[in-house]
């Protein structure tokens, strides 16, 4: 998912969601790839930093991850904006891959 974020590839990211991932006021896996379309067009420079990563696992098969990420976008030097969000996020274990099926962020 780091290596399609970086490389500016909404599909290839979107690829590891769940078919029925949900995110902020009902975003689907469609929804969420525009989104990632629109910030990447806004900004010609985009970086997030992952803080330490709370994984707690449910059962076998599913997974609960909390952390925060810090984000800025803008220009080539210096970034024009720049936020921390407290992100939580839930897996699933699907054929031998985890899958991305829900994500809120505040």
């Amino acid at each position: 998912m780091e290596e399609a974020a970086e490389a500016r590839d909404s599909a290839g990211l979107v690829e590891h969601f769940a078919e029925d991932f949900a995110g902020p006021g009902g975003m689907d896996r469609e929804r969420f790839r525009r989104y990632l379309a629109l910030i990447w067009l806004r900004n010609r420079e985009v970086g997030v930093t992952l803080g330490p990563l709370d994984v707690e696992l449910v059962g076998a098969d599913r997974a609960r991850v909390r952390f925060t990420a810090a984000a800025r976008g803008g220009g080539r030097w210096l970034p024009e904006r720049a936020e921390v969000y407290q992100v939580n996020t839930g897996w699933r274990l699907e054929d031998d891959d985890w899958k991305l099926i829900s994500a809120d962020w505040e």
